[in-house]
């Protein structure tokens, strides 16, 4: 069986935590910071989860991660 390749655009976006989550940045934070009130764009600094749904198509995209 050939090794699999890794989404490189995924592996960039995606990390595993220890328990097997998978870490992902929040959107909307790169420009037109102006009209978003200081609230919402610290909130967006902060790091988002992936649903289970979703978990099994990245976990196919990074499998060595």
């Amino acid at each position: 069986m050939p090794k699999v390749k890794t989404h490189r655009g995924a592996a960039k976006r995606f990390s595993l935590t220890k328990t097997g989550k998978i870490k992902r940045g929040k959107a909307y934070k790169s420009h037109i910071l102006n009209k978003k009130t200081t609230k919402r764009k610290r909130n967006l600094r902060k790091t988002g989860y992936i649903c289970e749904q979703e978990e099994k198509k990245i976990k196919v995209l990074i499998p060595y991660k």
